[in-house]
């Protein structure tokens, strides 16, 4: 397959201007004529390196920056589609680029508004983006289309957490259990908001439940280790948390911490458990993410 898209990618090339090398003088007679290709193939054309670019870089057959550039080639060959641009947009986000990402999923969104993947698509970016009245309003748009989408549910909870409206947070990743009742990740927020709320037996109940379905899961494990800790269990909540940072230890980091909506009365018992000396080995910046402590 890879050999496929390298020809349509040549074949593009030539039909956008490019030229290959010349050959030798006595040879040009021997050039075959290439047909003008209708508009429609060439949307065709380029529908067809959008659909093949995607699937080689899900499995790593191109390095994301070829995979960028042969992306926007499809633009160009078919900037109608809103394929192409969806597309393009999935590669900015996986690149970081989040303003590149939106400015070409919003293209595919007027192309298709009422494609639901690509507003949910949207919501996530700008979520990223702490956007979110826009992350909201994607959101809310895509679950109208598509009412079960358990990740659509999940971030649109998010959405409401970041703005303060946590029982309507609450109420969006209990929809998400009714989807799938294993989504710890929802689980596991929910027990966020009890916390905040000053329910903390409630919170440890959450993240027990998400810990029972993955026993491997470093967030709750290191909520539940604050939690305990701040009831006065230190022994307990300093044992769990050296489990949970032995996992990944980027959750020893406030910012992280922030970045995966703890708020701030949880943040504040953790900075307490954090003074803990048998802690200090995981508080290195420096350290690799998810590298157990020596």
């Amino acid at each position: 397959m890879f050999q496929r898209l390298t020809r349509t990618w040549l074949l593009a090339g030539c039909l956008l201007g490019g030229t290959l090398p010349a050959l030798p003088a006595q040879a040009q007679a021997l050039l075959p004529l290439i047909p003008t290709l209708r508009p429609e193939q060439l949307e065709a054309r380029g529908l067809e390196i959008a659909r093949e670019v995607a699937l080689l870089s899900e499995v790593q057959a191109l390095n994301l920056p070829q995979a960028l550039a042969t992306a926007q080639l499809a633009t160009q060959l078919a900037p109608q589609r809103y394929e192409t641009w969806a597309i393009l947009g999935q590669l900015y986000l996986r690149n970081n680029n989040l303003d590149g990402a939106v400015a070409a999923l919003d293209r595919s969104h007027k192309l298709a508004p009422d494609n639901a993947n690509v507003l949910f698509a949207l919501g996530s970016v700008t979520l990223r983006q702490e956007n979110y009245p826009a992350a909201q309003k994607y959101l809310e748009a895509a679950l109208v289309l598509k009412p079960d989408n358990i990740e659509g549910l999940f971030n649109l909870g998010n959405t409401y957490f970041r703005l303060g409206r946590l029982p309507e947070a609450t109420a969006q990743y209990e929809k998400a259990l009714r989807q799938d009742g294993k989504f710890w990740p929802a689980i596991n927020n929910i027990g966020l908001v009890e916390y905040e709320q000053g329910n903390n037996r409630n919170a440890q109940e959450r993240w027990r439940a998400s810990l029972a379905i993955d026993q491997q899961a470093a967030e709750p494990m290191l909520a539940l280790a604050v939690a305990l800790y701040a009831q006065g269990q230190s022994q307990a909540g300093l044992r769990l948390a050296t489990d949970a940072l032995r996992i990944d230890r980027r959750y020893a980091q406030v910012p992280f911490l922030e970045e995966n909506l703890w708020g701030p009365r949880l943040i504040a018992d953790y900075k307490r458990l954090a003074t803990e000396p048998a802690l200090r080995p995981f508080l290195d910046t420096e350290t690799t993410a998810g590298r157990p402590a020596p």
